[in-house]
């Protein structure tokens, strides 16, 4: 999130789009009532069903599945088009002004680059033309057409109404009434924020239906202002924390990048990493990239981390192509290349795709090692339920061993949520039987891994001997002990540049990154985390709920990163002079001679407006980017591309239908199904009932939602005989579920390139462990599909045929 759950509350427009906040996000629902009730905020709902959230709403409207481009390229080709955008905001905050290079294209489906033989693109003609300085070169006026706010106007130019219908089978009514509603907002007294969930994230191009959504709000003026933003509505307490200390498998914590094998030096890898501005007088987080490198090395090898050896940059494992994500972990397992697999909180039988895939693999393996504090159905593959598992547990030769470990309830630590606060829990009861600690287990592991390397030697031992291991307790670390190390401390004496006197002495826990060095004289474990645990104390245990003005920001209460900043982006509710866009809602504000407000400002407090430094100093243009010029695998322009399995053509460009860069292997390819077989749009989604595959285990939950079912709409029910409540039968190309169908008015069949088109429900909570009934699991059904850029798999749609059919004898 951009924002926070309680600055909801300040917005006029609330846009759900890509998930269902009012069942799978309840209590953070709130404040969206509260801006219905106490802000006469209209609520915006798209979706494919008609949700809980959608009953509430002011305005629905239908959707197909893995067609939010369209929708959203329409929003913009309506905003364009009616000039209503927020004009100052988009000249001065956005690169809308900066022109792009010769050599970029668009044709049929394709931007240039492309490489058919290797699906990827070669990026560098999505660039900007720049002068002799370096810098991007501009055109206030708008009259180049090469200038980003053109091409963008001509790029979304096919997306009429007409069109968007066509896609998306929304009904051009509704379509305009939403685009109406949206550039209401587009006024610097108005704000609207964006809802989503893995509705956006779980598609073959899930990053660039966010990056939509955020061009929407660019050109509405809607980031960096209070009630405005995008918002991540996250699936767990903590997956914001698991991205922030880099547990993907590119990165490092803090959203560093691994180098890759082409990097082979730090000079090398730095050379991509600390970009040069692209305007006169910006700055960017970028640039300080090599100071959060040195001080991530230091917290993790100490004193063996020094210059002379370019602080240890060769003990980091260097990255090929493509990733090690799990589709790509799968696809090893069963092709006979990765023989062993740990699977620590987190159960790929039901949470990846084609499960009939990630069970052959399981079965491929030497051994499994599973830590969870439940019994889930990854540590018991060999006894799957279904009909599509024909080997026997007696031919499966896998060894599984498997940990128990306490639950977050039964230890100390913090939760990072959708808005970024760290906020400290404490122990509320002992783990039950031999459950231990994830810390104590992985200490386990590797005390004893580092002996035998010190014993027997290795390839490459020095990484694991190195590693510095300076805690109370080695054998069980100490969470507070962790917290400091990610905070950072000084690791000399720190001088003061400006008056050459020690600022900071050594041993001192740093107060902010701005403390941080490229010389081996600090440690942080992740950079962004800096400020959370000080000599002040433990900030993530903070539990002031004072708000200034009421206004959403609560900043004593826990710690947000970055600096915590409850805004991101914050420079941009005020304008060119630092006055607030919104008098009645300001974030912050130029006196005359500092930055002050209610939040900690986007950057130093002191650096005038006049100096010209843009907003968004993540990039190296400080300017929101409606032209991604190097972030995005399939363009630098969102293109509306159909689902790996669609049921129609692409309208726009038939010989590019899916999108050419989506992470896909040839074998998985072969059971893509057609049309032909699979007429029925499928979407996966949760339950208000149930938390993912936990509460499967809990007797009150089960008693709730007991068993596995289907929703299909009255309309293909009728058509297929199908009766309420009874058995029925739904195939894809990679397997079958027999269940319940739920029979509902919630979907109805919509109008897509002149057919019409059903959409079929599959909520994803059962498995054959656990105290609800034995479930075959939505995940038997959805393709080995990832997204361009994060590697998501594609769950939210895919085909799939449906029909009656007699119980199962397992059942």
């Amino acid at each position: 999130m951009t924002n926070t759950w309680q600055d909801i509350k300040n917005a006029n427009v609330v846009v759900v789009m890509g998930g269902n906040a009012a069942e799978a996000h309840p209590c953070g629902f709130k404040w969206v009532i509260e801006a219905k009730i106490e802000n006469g905020a209209k609520l915006v709902v798209i979706d494919p069903r008609f949700t809980r959230t959608a009953s509430v709403a002011d305005y629905y409207a239908p959707i197909r599945p893995g067609t939010d481009i369209a929708f959203l390229s329409g929003v913009m080709h309506y905003l364009l088009e009616k000039d209503a955008i927020q004009h100052e905001y988009v000249r001065s905050y956005t690169n809308a002004s900066l022109i792009v290079k010769e050599g970029f294209a668009f044709n049929e489906g394709l931007f240039s680059g492309y490489n058919e033989e290797t699906h990827a693109y070669d990026r560098s003609s999505w660039d900007y033309e720049l002068d002799e300085q370096g810098f991007a070169k501009s055109d206030d006026t708008w009259q180049n057409p090469r200038c980003v706010i053109n091409l963008l106007k001509q790029h979304v130019s096919r997306y009429t109404p007409e069109m968007v219908s066509r896609i998306c089978g929304t009904p051009q009514d509704k379509f305009l009434h939403v685009c109406e509603l949206m550039a209401s907002t587009a006024a610097p007294d108005k704000a609207m924020t964006s809802l989503f969930a893995l509705g956006w994230t779980q598609h073959s191009v899930g990053a660039q239906n966010i990056r939509s959504m955020a061009m929407v709000q660019l050109l509405l003026g809607n980031i960096g202002v209070a009630g405005g933003g995008m918002n991540a509505l996250r699936g767990h307490s903590n997956i914001q924390g698991l991205t922030d200390v880099g547990l993907l498998s590119n990165q490092m914590p803090g959203y560093m990048n691994l180098p890759s094998d082409k990097e082979t030096s730090l000079d090398v890898y730095m050379k991509t990493k600390l970009f040069k501005p692209l305007r006169a007088g910006q700055t960017s987080y970028w640039q300080n990239y090599r100071k959060f490198f040195v001080s991530f090395q230091k917290a993790m090898f100490g004193d063996a981390a020094k210059a002379e050896n370019d602080w240890a940059f060769d003990w980091l494992p260097k990255l090929d192509v493509p990733l090690y994500d799990i589709i790509k972990a799968f696809e090893m397992m069963n092709n006979g290349q990765m023989t062993g697999y740990i699977c620590q909180g987190f159960n790929p039988l039901q949470a990846f795709p084609d499960r009939g895939k990630i069970r052959r693999g399981l079965s491929k393996l030497k051994f499994l090692v599973t830590m969870d504090p439940l019994d889930t159905e990854t540590s018991r593959f060999w006894q799957d339920f279904g009909p599509q598992n024909p080997a026997k547990p007696s031919e499966i030769q896998t060894e599984v061993f498997q940990l128990p470990v306490t639950c977050f309830a039964e230890e100390n630590g913090s939760l990072v949520n959708s808005a970024r606060w760290l906020q400290w829990h404490w122990k509320a009861a002992d783990g039950p039987g031999e459950a231990m600690s994830d810390i104590w287990i992985m200490a386990g592991l590797f005390h004893r891994l580092r002996e035998l390397y010190r014993k027997e030697g290795g390839a490459f031992p020095d990484p694991l001997l190195n590693v510095t291991w300076k805690y109370t307790d080695p054998v069980s670390p100490d969470p507070e002990e962790l917290a400091k190390e990610m905070n950072g401390r000084a690791l000399a004496d720190l001088t003061d540049p400006a008056t050459n006197t020690v600022a900071t002495k050594a041993g001192t826990l740093l107060d902010g990154f701005a403390q941080l060095r490229d010389d081996g004289t600090t440690a942080s474990g992740c950079w962004i985390f800096t400020g959370c645990f000080t000599e002040k104390g433990n900030q993530m245990a903070r539990r002031d709920a004072t708000d200034p003005r009421e206004q959403g920001i609560a900043p004593n209460w826990a710690w947000a990163w970055p600096a915590n900043r409850r805004i991101l982006y914050n420079r941009a509710s005020a304008d060119l002079e630092g006055k607030p866009w919104n008098p009645a809602k300001p974030v912050i504000s130029w006196n005359g001679t500092r930055w002050v407000g209610i939040d900690v400002p986007d950057y130093g407090p002191t650096v005038k407006p006049s100096d010209g430094v843009g907003p968004f100093i993540m990039n190296a243009e400080g300017m929101g980017r409606l032209f991604a010029r190097d972030m995005m695998a399939e363009g630098p322009f969102p293109e509306h591309y159909e689902p790996l399995e669609s049921p129609v053509d692409n309208v726009l460009h038939p010989k590019v239908k899916s999108n050419p860069a989506a992470r896909v292997f040839a074998d998985d390819r072969a059971v893509f199904g057609s049309p032909k077989d699979f007429p029925y749009v499928a979407t996966t989604y949760r339950l208000t009932e149930h938390f993912h595959y936990w509460t499967k285990h809990a007797l009150i939950n089960a008693i709730l939602q007991p068993e596995e079912f289907i929703e299909i709409g009255e309309v293909l029910a009728k058509e297929k005989g199908i009766e309420q409540g009874g058995w029925v039968k739904v195939t894809s190309k990679r397997g079958e579920v027999i269940c319940k169908a739920y029979v509902t008015k919630r979907i109805k069949p919509m109008m897509v390139d002149g057919k019409p088109t059903h959409v079929i429900g599959c909520p994803i909570h059962w498995g054959f462990t656990g105290q609800a009934r034995k479930g075959y699991g939505a995940n038997t059904l959805t393709p080995s599909v990832g997204d361009a850029n994060t590697q998501t798999p594609e769950f939210k749609a895919f085909l799939v045929n449906i029909e009656k059919t007699s119980a199962p004898v397992a059942a």
